[in-house]
C-alpha cells in the first residue's frame, strides 16, 4: 500500500474520511446478513445484466464485468463515449432505493449497477463527474457479495485514502469529492467470488 494511504477500518461514526476538499461517508453494514444474502441473490438474477463497453482511443472495448442501468424515468447516461437508456426499477430497486434515501437524507432517481465476477476485475481511477449527474450530487454506493478495497487519490496532492467496502455497506460521496477526488476499485487475486455494487445517483 502507498506510504501517503491511509486505511480506515473498524467502527465507523460517519465522519467525513477525507481531509479536505469533498465529503465521503461510510455507515458500515446497513444491512443484516440475511438481508444483504437475499438481496444479492436476487439482483443476480434479476437484474438485466450486460458487458460494458466504452471507447478508448477510437476503439471499443468490452468489459470483462457487467452493468446495468435503471431509473424512474428512462434516463440518458453518457460516460466512457457510450450512451445508455435506463430500465424502469425493479421491485428490489425500489425497496434497496428507500432504505438508502431515508439513511442519507438524500433522494436518488436512478442507479449505475456493477458486477464484478471476482477480484481479477476493477475500476482504474476516475471520477463521476458526466455532464448528465447533478452537480455535487450525493452517490450511495451499496455493497453485496465479496469485501472489496476501496481506494480514493487527490487530484493534485496525489493524497491517499482507502476503505474495505463489506457485504450489505454503504459508502455516500456527495460535495464537491469529484471534483477533486479520484477513486477506484482495485484488482486482486486473493478475491474469488463476485461483488455487486449499486451505484445511486441523481441525474438532471
Amino acid at each position: 500500500m502507498n506510504r501517503n494511504m491511509k486505511l480506515f477500518e473498524g467502527n465507523y461514526t460517519h465522519e467525513n474520511i477525507l481531509p479536505k476538499e469533498g465529503l465521503v461517508r461510510y455507515y458500515g453494514t446497513v444491512l443484516s446478513k440475511p438481508e444483504a444474502d437475499k438481496y444479492y441473490q436476487q439482483l443476480l438474477q434479476n437484474i438485466a445484466w450486460k458487458h460494458d463497453e466504452a471507447v478508448i482511443y477510437g476503439k471499443r472495448i468490452v468489459t470483462k464485468r457487467k452493468v446495468a442501468w435503471y431509473g424512474s424515468e428512462p434516463f440518458a447516461y453518457t460516460y466512457s463515449k457510450t450512451t445508455k437508456y435506463a430500465l424502469p426499477w425493479t421491485a428490489e430497486l425500489q425497496a434497496l432505493k428507500t432504505l438508502v434515501e431515508a439513511i442519507t437524507h438524500e433522494t436518488y432517481n436512478s442507479c449505475l449497477l456493477n458486477l464484478y465476477h471476482n477480484g481479477e476485475e476493477g475500476m482504474s481511477w476516475h471520477r463521476d463527474a458526466e455532464k448528465d449527474l447533478k452537480k455535487d450530487g450525493a452517490i450511495a454506493s451499496l455493497s453485496l457479495g465479496a469485501p472489496r478495497r476501496f481506494d480514493f487519490k487527490h487530484i493534485q496532492t496525489g493524497e491517499q485514502r482507502s476503505l474495505i467496502l463489506e457485504h450489505g455497506s454503504l459508502l455516500v460521496m456527495a460535495g464537491p469529492t469529484q471534483t477533486y477526488w479520484l477513486h477506484r476499485l482495485p484488482v486482486t487475486k486473493k478475491v474469488t467470488t463476485p461483488r455487486i455494487n449499486l451505484t445511486f445517483r441523481t441525474i438532471e
